[in-house]
């Protein structure tokens, strides 16, 4: 999915819940920040989102935008309808959204994971390909290992789950900077 992609989403997504404000919490999330990318991060055909001011609303996005919708079916990728507790992102992940708002969006507002609010619930979420894309992310540049140090404390998981993160955080930034040298 690229960025006009994601804000087809976001306009579909808006109309279908009836809510100007939707929040994107997947990996599509990275296309607030930066619009152009890397394709190796854009792999997925799905955005994750909820309606901001009515989350109970998700169905209606689910049903219209879904994965095999006739949306889906017409443009190739969809929305996935989620909820406000999906992602596990650092304390203040709401006042660091960042904003999708243009004649493409319908005038709605599609609110973007930050980088590294990102990023670290990719981390806490543990999956292989989500460590991949904390990879790829370091790897080009697009975060700051010391903000993703300084954040992952911040995260609402148990303390051995931050110790966890934290301990996977020190192995990605370590393989992001020798594919970065080699």
């Amino acid at each position: 999915m690229r960025r006009p992609e994601l804000e087809h989403v976001i306009r579909a997504a808006a109309t279908a819940s009836g809510d100007d404000e939707l929040v994107i919490v997947g990996s599509q999330a990275i296309l607030g920040q930066f619009p152009e990318a890397p394709a190796s991060m854009l792999v997925s055909r799905e955005a994750d989102v909820y309606p901001r001011n009515h989350p109970e609303r998700g169905d209606e996005i689910e049903g219209s935008l879904g994965d095999g919708s006739y949306f889906d079916a017409t443009f190739g990728y969809y929305a996935h309808a989620v909820g406000p507790e999906t992602a596990k992102a650092p304390s203040g992940w709401e006042r660091r959204l960042v904003p999708i708002r243009n004649e493409n969006t319908g005038g709605a507002t599609g609110w973007c994971l930050e980088v590294h609010d990102l990023l670290l619930s990719k981390c806490a979420a543990g999956r292989a390909r989500d460590w991949e894309f904390v990879e790829e992310a370091l790897r080009h540049g697009l975060a700051d290992p010391a903000e993703l140090r300084g954040r992952a404390g911040d995260l609402p998981l148990d303390p051995e789950g931050i110790e966890e993160v934290r301990r996977m955080v020190e192995g990605v930034i370590a393989r992001a900077a020798s594919k970065e040298s080699g």
